[in-house]
C-alpha cells in the first residue's frame, strides 16, 4: 500500500500540497478529483518522485521514497510502478512495440530476445493486435493511449499512476481507456491511481476518491460518499461538474 503522511511541495511561496495524510489500499481504484490548479498532478509525480517535496513522507511497501538519496534507490522503487502520462510522451522515432518495450531494459531483467513477445502480449491485453510495427503517428489519439498503457504496465507493475487519461479524446475512445482501467485492476491485481477531471471516469471505476482544494484533501470517500458530500467546495465542484456533462461539454 502507499502511505502518504504530512506531503508538502512549495512553487513560488505557495504550498500546493499542504501537509497532506491519504493512505491507498492495496488493490483500489484511489482516484484524484478537484479544480484545475490545485496539485492534483503535482499529487501524482511525487509518488514517483518525479517532482521532490519539501517534506512529508511517501511509504511504498514499507520504504519511504523520499529517503532515497541514491538513484539506484530510486529506481527500485519505480520499478514497482507504470505511469500513463497525460499527453502519452510516445517516441515518434520508434514504431509501436519499440515503445512498449523501451523502459524492459531498465526496469526488468528479461532478455532483450524476448521484448518483441513481451510488447506483443501486452498490446494484446490493451485490446491492441496487429499494429506492432506500425509507426506513432499512424495512430488515433486513442490508440495512443493504449500503446502508452501497455507500456506502462510491460514490466509488470504493482503500482499504476494515470494522469488525465481521458483528456482529448472522443467519447467512445474515453470510453474504452475508462474500461481498461478497472481490467488492468482485476487482471493484474494492480492498485491504481487515477488523476482525472472526467467526473464519469470518476464516479464510474473508483474505489475511493480523494477530493483536492488548494493542496489539501477536504473529502476522501466512495463515490456514493462524495456525490452526498456535506462539504460545501465539494457539493459545488460535484453538482458543476455533472451540469457541464449534462449539456455534453
Amino acid at each position: 500500500m502507499i502511505e502518504i503522511k504530512k506531503l508538502t511541495k512549495i512553487y513560488d511561496n505557495k504550498k500546493v500540497l499542504n501537509n497532506i495524510n491519504v493512505d491507498i489500499k492495496t488493490g483500489e481504484i484511489f482516484t484524484v478529483m478537484g479544480p484545475s490548479g490545485t496539485g492534483k498532478s503535482t499529487f501524482i509525480k511525487s509518488i514517483i518522485r518525479l517532482i521532490k517535496p519539501e517534506s512529508g513522507e511517501i511509504i511504498i511497501d514499507g520504504r519511504d521514497i523520499l529517503k532515497a538519496k541514491k538513484q539506484f534507490e530510486i529506481q527500485s522503487i519505480r520499478r514497482d510502478f507504470g505511469y500513463l502520462f497525460q499527453d502519452s510522451a510516445l517516441f515518434d522515432s520508434l514504431n509501436v512495440w519499440e515503445n512498449v518495450a523501451f523502459g524492459l531494459k531498465y526496469l526488468t531483467d528479461i532478455k532483450p530476445d524476448k521484448y518483441f513477445d513481451v510488447a506483443r502480449e501486452k498490446l494484446e491485453l490493451v485490446g491492441l493486435k496487429d499494429i506492432e510495427y506500425k509507426k506513432i503517428n499512424e495512430l488515433s489519439g486513442g490508440m495512443k493511449k493504449r500503446v502508452a498503457l501497455a507500456r506502462a504496465i510491460a514490466h509488470n507493475p504493482k503500482y499504476i499512476l494515470y494522469d488525465e487519461p481521458t483528456t482529448g479524446l472522443d467519447p467512445i475512445s474515453s470510453e474504452k481507456i475508462m474500461n481498461l482501467i478497472s481490467e488492468m485492476s482485476e487482471k493484474l491485481g494492480v492498485t491504481s491511481v487515477v488523476v482525472t477531471h472526467d467526473v464519469k471516469l470518476a464516479f464510474t471505476i473508483s474505489t475511493r476518491i480523494g477530493m483536492l482544494f488548494g493542496g489539501k484533501f477536504l473529502d476522501v470517500n466512495t463515490p456514493e460518499g462524495i456525490k452526498n458530500s456535506s462539504i460545501k467546495e465539494v457539493k459545488e465542484f460535484v453538482e458543476t461538474s455533472f451540469i457541464e456533462v449534462n449539456r455534453g461539454h
